[in-house]
């Protein structure tokens, strides 16, 4: 590989670190070429990236930022796998190629700058999609909004039903 050729595979992983959210690390030893474009596949419709890359290349990618955890993580055949939207899509697409393959081997990821082990990346793996989350919170914070309104709006209701009642029991009255 030339020296041009490595200063642009560094600032490929560099730039796709800085827009990374998650970076999950798995052991591909093993696997088949189809396998790999079958992991590549999965984890470009979960909005990511899987890289291989030189591990003096991609610890030059890291530098000191937020992804520098990962440098002890890089030994042996790693493949990189970044999400660039939802964490946790791409850490469920994780854990469900690496039980579908076992030979496919999750060491770890770093989120928001904290290194994750296989298991807490497992637990990510758990958590909803980030639509559900966004619904439940907005569920959350709609509960007192309505429950003020509902308050609001109940001398009103009482007065009605009320008058209703009156109404019935005088046309009731004049009926008989």
């Amino acid at each position: 590989m030339r020296r041009t050729e490595k200063v642009q595979s560094v600032g490929l992983l560099e730039e796709e670190f800085g827009r990374a959210t998650v970076a999950v690390l798995a052991e591909y030893r093993g696997l088949t070429a189809g396998q790999m474009n079958r992991l590549r596949r999965a984890v470009r419709e979960a909005d990511g990236r899987c890289r291989v890359a030189k591990h003096t290349l991609a610890k030059r990618a890291l530098g000191e930022g937020p992804y520098a955890g990962l440098k002890p993580m890089l030994r042996g055949p790693v493949a990189v796998i970044l999400g660039f939207r939802d964490p946790v899509a791409v850490a469920k697409v994780a854990r469900r190629l690496a039980e579908e393959m076992p030979k496919l081997e999750i060491r770890g990821a770093v989120l928001e700058g904290q290194v994750l082990a296989a298991p807490a990346v497992s637990a990510l793996a758990d958590l909803p999609p980030r639509e559900v989350v966004l619904a439940q919170l907005l569920g959350l914070l709609q509960a007192p909004a309505q429950r003020l309104l509902r308050t609001l709006n109940e001398p009103a209701a009482r007065l009605a039903r009320l008058t209703a009642a009156l109404g019935e029991r005088a046309g009731a009255g004049g009926a008989a």
